[in-house]
């Protein structure tokens, strides 16, 4: 029901439309609105009482006024602390709620202040794969809080404007890498790293860390993450705890087998600590990034050694149930686009006149560099002290996993 009140001022009298709904004799709702015209209030108050007996559009009322910023911090709190996501996304939500676009109101969202946010996006230096998450993110969000909060956010603006900017190459998913370190490059960076290792202020010996992923497949986290109670000497095997999961990260322990070069590594390793590599991985990938830029190697990433693994053990005859033993990959469209092969190594089949099938496997004449012997990639500057280094360093390590 809603009520006129005139209220004198200055400049004359304004009429303030007073708008109360009840329920069952609760009040759910109220808002008043002020016109200088005592008709226009009475016209306001009755064209809104007929709005508001929709209860989508009373749902909307009762929200008040919210913004992109407000849902997006929403959706952190509430979700995660229940099942904890990477940095890279909890970065890019925060950046996109402190950004311009958050102060938006997301009822009121509309494909061309995304595209203009896209543009703008662009024009300040990012690539398509990166402004793409953030149509990603924000689709998220909405979604989640769409069916929470029960409100009309209007995810076909979002999907009209990811339309539009990939029809006009504003954005685009994220290129597949096909990079491996050549010959040149590893023999580079084993001899650096070699030199590196030795030196007394060292702490993480890449040497060893560098061969072991090129002959594990594993990622730079896993690898820091492995634990010597969790490795099957009978079986060669040992345990990822947490393997990277879309969905179901936490508790996803997998197992999986090593190569016996990858074995020999883990075996030379000095048993100070409950990690086989009791390292913090960004540690271990901001040093190989800083050797290859020494080294002046180009658009070389630690995660193209896990290209380079799973490659060399397709070249080296594996099948690919045999690979994903080693690579944990479920499927093989996971695991296909990192098979770059070398086609000197592909095995050759012939069908003779008397129609028998002949395979020949190249006498694997391995082309790749090859790993050097495990007594060789034992931590270099091992020392008595290097007991206390550990567990400072294991403390370090559990406290990143927990974050």
């Amino acid at each position: 029901m809603a009520t006129i009140v005139t209220r004198k001022g200055a400049t004359g009298p304004s009429f303030q439309a007073r708008l109360r709904l009840t329920r069952n004799g609760e009040l759910v709702h109220k808002e008043s609105r002020t016109f200088s015209t005592k008709g226009a209030a009475k016209e306001w108050a009755k064209a809104r009482e007929v709005q508001l007996a929709d209860p989508e559009a009373l749902r909307v009322a009762k929200a008040g006024a919210i913004t992109l910023a407000m849902l997006i911090r929403w959706y952190i709190d509430t979700f995660e602390s229940i099942s904890p996501w990477q940095r890279s996304k909890q970065s890019a939500l925060e950046f996109l709620e402190n950004h311009p676009i958050g102060q938006t109101d997301p009822l009121t969202l509309t494909a061309d202040v995304l595209i203009d946010h896209v543009r703008q996006r662009r024009l300040s230096g990012l690539s398509p794969s990166t402004v793409w998450n953030d149509l990603c993110w924000i689709r998220v969000v909405l979604d989640a809080a769409k069916t929470a909060k029960k409100l009309p956010f209007p995810l076909e603006a979002i999907d009209e404007a990811r339309k539009y900017c990939v029809k006009h190459r504003l954005i685009a998913r994220s290129k597949r890498r096909e990079r491996r370190p050549t010959n040149e490059e590893l023999q580079k960076l084993d001899e650096y790293l070699q030199a590196r290792d030795r030196h007394r202020c060292t702490v993480v010996p890449m040497r060893p860390i560098l061969w072991f992923a090129i002959y594990s497949a594993r990622r730079e986290s896993e690898i820091c993450r492995l634990e010597w109670s969790d490795n099957d000497p009978r079986a060669k095997s040992g345990l990822v705890r947490d393997a990277k999961h879309p969905r179901e990260k936490l508790g996803n322990h997998l197992r999986f087998k090593y190569t016996p070069q990858g074995w020999d590594i883990v075996q030379a390793q000095p048993k100070c600590s409950r990690y086989v590599f009791p390292y913090n991985p960004t540690s271990v990938s901001d040093a190989f990034t800083s050797a290859c830029r020494i080294l002046g190697i180009q658009d070389l990433r630690f995660h193209d050694l896990r290209h380079e693994a799973i490659s060399r053990l397709f070249e080296l005859g594996y099948d690919i149930h045999e690979v994903a033993q080693f690579s944990l990959h479920s499927s093989w469209e996971d695991l296909k686009r990192y098979t770059h092969l070398r086609p000197e190594n592909l095995r050759q089949v012939i069908v003779n006149p008397s129609g028998e099938i002949e395979v020949i496997t190249p006498p694997i004449k391995i082309t790749t560099l090859q790993c050097p012997l495990p007594k060789d990639l034992a931590p270099a500057n091992v020392r008595g002290s290097r007991s206390k280094l550990f567990s400072r360093l294991e403390h370090e390590n559990n406290r990143c996993h927990r974050s």
